[in-house]
């Protein structure tokens, strides 16, 4: 499965479960705290990716990735934000760094002094 139809999928799990809250579900719960459980959530899950991928065991990162991930989409949920609102800004930036590096190119052919921000 590509990873982008195993995040469009489980979107749709966390969108369903917003809409219609289930008993016992995690995702409910979240929603049902808010977006400052939500938000703390998401700083956890971060702590605990940072140190998974200090240790020499990659399974465990893989897990602390997939955490993150979910409590990020659940904040998107909870935003309102879908994943075509984070891919059209992924090809905005892409595009503005296509633009940088074309420029920066030109200013080296034009052997020119002036430094390209490449940011």
């Amino acid at each position: 499965m590509s990873i982008g139809k195993a995040l469009e999928e489980e979107f749709a799990v966390i969108k369903k479960r917003q809409l219609s809250p289930e008993e016992g579900s995690y995702t409910s719960y979240l929603f049902g705290k808010g977006t400052d459980k939500i938000l703390k959530k998401i700083g956890e899950e971060a702590t605990e990716t940072v140190i998974a991928a200090k240790n020499e065991d990659n399974s465990e990162l893989v897990g602390e990735i997939c955490d993150l991930l979910f409590h990020t989409e659940v904040l998107m949920a909870q935003k309102n934000l879908s994943w075509d609102d984070v891919c059209a800004e992924l090809e905005r930036r892409r595009q503005k760094e296509n633009m940088n590096v074309e420029k920066e190119e030109k200013r080296k052919r034009e052997n020119r002094t002036d430094e390209c921000n490449i940011n």
